[in-house]
């Protein structure tokens, strides 16, 4: 009876081709729209107040509505994602954020808008769980973590062309227009994406081997080309059994799980107390709101150039001294931001910031939590971690205003160099490195766990 198909050691045999570029572009597509999606909110709801069919308590309730769907789409992401497969999930997050955004559209008052985008924050929170955990089972170790930087520069593309689309619609066609816009190309999306193969690592991890074997067969004829592909090493096959939430903060993985929330909390406390506070800080500091906004969108071009930055770097530096490297660089920057004598040297340190803070994205949320966890709990890590750091994305703006009301900016920063060194020492002590290591391998636990004893014999199997 077949008991491995060997999906690990196969897919990591492979040189990328035009498979695994069609792999990025799709689950990219979603992952761009889901970031577009969630950016539009400033230039809607500011056009919302301005019509006067808005108020900032509706306003402020479409914030928080957004972020409570979004931790919920991100713990049901992680439990579906496990359970009934990526592709399922990725499809069925897709179908509700675009199906929400078209009803938004057509909301007659803000109190179904409001709804509308609770239900959109369930398809946000899903998709970046499911996305960022999902491309690492297709792309070979020595170039995983380039390609999860490449998804993370898609994904936070999303934030400029979000802020230009809604430049040139909102005050023309409409703040409904933007709804719209996202809902049809999730669809689109979507109706591409039914194309786009199920894991074979994770059909494998479930001993859906027949399922397994033949979408290999078809990713490694469209790879080979006619051409003789590397040989197969010999790897230890997935255990298939079921698995709980609860193993997470077991004894075997207890501490990767507390290290993938110490990543994605500290991540989103600088993203969600810094970086969307930027133009308030600016205006505090004495400039108007027009000069603020430039300085800003000068920064934020850090966003981008972080993503490619991880591209080039993720898998020469490694991952856990990548992050802690990071992590200090940044939090030297942040004290010197603080300690900025003019505009000139503010706007170059923050670019220097959001460059430092948008590479961490990439080689902390995009490659390294997911990679972190087996195939069979994948899923139920990375949106565990991700609800974590919603919870931290929607204290971080009431910790800022708080400790923005006792002194200065300063103090915020304080709080946000806290977090990243809290975090470099985190990884220093206790964080596992998995650079250049195959998913398998890197899942490997002690002895006595499941995992461990079910490899051990699965060895002597194939020895056999």
């Amino acid at each position: 009876m077949v008991s491995t198909v060997n999906a690990g050691a196969r897919l990591d045999r492979l040189p990328t081709s035009t498979f695994h570029r069609r792999i990025l572009w799709l689950i990219g597509g979603g992952m761009f729209l889901d970031s577009f999606d969630l950016y539009l909110a400033g230039g809607v709801l500011g056009e919302l107040g301005r019509s006067g069919w808005s108020s900032l308590m509706l306003n402020a309730a479409f914030l928080s509505s957004t972020f409570i769907g979004m931790l919920i789409g991100a713990i049901a992401a992680g439990v579906l994602g496990d359970a009934k497969g990526r592709k399922f999930t990725y499809q069925f997050n897709l179908a509700i954020f675009g199906l929400a955004s078209l009803a938004g559209a057509f909301a007659p008052n803000m109190e179904w808008l409001i709804a509308c985008r609770f239900i959109m924050g369930l398809g946000l929170g899903a998709e970046i769980v499911v996305g960022y955990g999902s491309i690492g089972e297709f792309i070979p170790p020595a170039v995983r973590g380039k390609w999860s930087a490449y998804l993370s520069f898609i994904t936070n593309a999303g934030l400029f062309f979000s802020t230009f689309i809604g430049y040139l619609l909102i005050p023309t066609v409409g703040w409904r227009s933007m709804f719209a816009l996202v809902g049809i190309g999730a669809l689109v999306i979507w109706v591409l994406r039914k194309k786009m193969p199920e894991s074979p690592r994770w059909l494998e991890s479930k001993g859906r081997f027949s399922e397994a074997n033949a979408i290999l067969e078809q990713i490694e004829a469209e790879t080979a080309q006619g051409r003789a592909l590397p040989p197969i090493t010999e790897t230890y096959a997935a255990p298939v059994r079921q698995t709980r939430m609860l193993e997470l903060f077991g004894p075997a993985l207890r501490r990767r799980t507390w290290i993938a929330i110490c990543v994605q909390v500290a991540i989103n406390v600088v993203i969600y107390g810094f970086i969307v506070w930027v133009p308030t800080f600016l205006l505090h500091q004495g400039i108007d709101l027009k000069a603020s906004l430039g300085y800003t969108a000068l920064m934020s071009l850090g966003g981008p150039a972080g993503a490619l930055v991880g591209a080039a770097l993720a898998d020469r530096i490694g991952r856990k001294n990548g992050i802690i490297v990071i992590s200090i660089a940044a939090a030297v920057v942040g004290w010197f931001y603080g300690q900025s004598s003019s505009i000139e040297m503010a706007v170059g340190l923050g670019f220097v910031l959001f460059t430092l803070t948008y590479l961490l994205v990439a080689l902390g949320i995009a490659t390294y939590i997911p990679e972190l966890f087996a195939t069979e709990n994948r899923m139920r890590g990375s949106g565990v971690a991700g609800a974590a750091g919603r919870i931290a994305g929607i204290a971080a703006p009431h910790i800022v205003v708080a400790v923005y009301a006792l002194g200065n900016i300063e103090n915020v920063l304080l709080v946000i160099i806290s977090a990243l060194l809290v975090m470099a020492a985190v990884l220093f002590f206790f964080g596992i490195e998995t650079n250049r290591r195959s998913l398998e391998d890197i899942a490997e636990q002690a002895p006595e766990s499941p995992r461990a004893e079910h490899h051990l014999g699965a060895t002597k199997d194939l020895h056999h």
